[in-house]
């Protein structure tokens, strides 16, 4: 295979990659994945990720995640703020969104979300979402929304009905480890109608584990793995989904064709 895969989604600034971070980069090249995107999740967190912007082939946004509800502060949304006015290398908004398995905190979540789309909105950048089992209700504020940049549905894992609303919208779709699972058949389904434009290809790294790893911390190198499942589910080669996929997140993010901020 000669096409270079992009990590859509991964994120390397956890502590678990403390140890070994130049070794997991080294290992993800030479796997053929040559650039990254790191989105932030806490505030704690930001400078960790800004220091990994200046790496070479990563790109960065920055967000509060609705998992890590109890770790944001009411100062947060204004330093997120503050932060989207002074770099303007970043490339999005987010790790933000809805996880509704968490019930009693819904409500918070959805004034988290609702204060970074409008930033997204204000700042003319693209979102990245975190949605568990709240599809329709996020498609729903998406569409009433009509967002400049539109933005990517992290580790879509819905149904076709569901792919082809937030595809509509004009959102492109995370195809993660979830697709590399024989029991994900709503979700294998959902991948072989995802227009070739409309998708991207991520780990989620450390999380979100392969099928036949599980139990292991997810890294980059793996992504070569889910381009083999989607491009079998797909009747395409790997060549041809790698392609796509790259293109796809360079023109999301506002990339240049070799996947490096314009």
């Amino acid at each position: 295979m000669n096409a270079p895969l992009f990590d859509a989604h991964c994120h390397l600034d956890f502590d678990c990659f403390d140890a070994d971070r130049g070794a997991v980069f080294e290992r993800a090249r030479a796997a053929g994945v040559c650039r990254f995107m790191v989105p932030g999740t806490t505030r704690r967190r930001w400078k960790h990720v800004l220091a990994l912007g200046a790496r070479e082939g990563v790109a960065v946004s920055l967000g509060l995640h609705p998992y890590f509800i109890d770790s944001h502060g009411d100062s947060d949304l204004e330093a997120l703020a503050e932060e989207l006015g002074r770099h303007d290398r970043l490339v999005a908004i987010g790790e933000c969104g809805i996880d509704a398995r968490f019930e009693t905190t819904l409500a918070q979540q959805w004034a988290l979300f609702e204060a970074q789309l409008q930033l997204a909105r204000q700042h003319r950048l693209p979102v990245v979402i975190h949605c568990v089992h709240a599809d329709d209700q996020v498609a729903k504020r998406l569409r009433q929304l009509d967002l400049p940049r539109r933005g990517l549905v992290h580790a879509f894992g819905g149904s076709p009905q569901q792919a082809r609303r937030f595809l509509d919208l004009g959102y492109t779709l995370g195809l993660g480890g979830a697709a590399t699972y024989d029991r994900a058949q709503r979700l294998h389904r959902a991948v072989t109608m995802i227009p070739d434009d409309g998708f991207v290809l991520e780990t989620d790294s450390p999380d979100m584990p392969l099928s036949g790893r599980q139990g292991q911390r997810n890294e980059p190198a793996y992504l070569m793995e889910t381009l083999a499942t989607i491009a079998r589910l797909r009747g395409q080669t790997r060549d041809s989904v790698a392609a796509n996929a790259w293109s796809n997140t360079c023109r999301l993010f506002g990339l240049d064709a070799d996947g490096r901020a314009s």
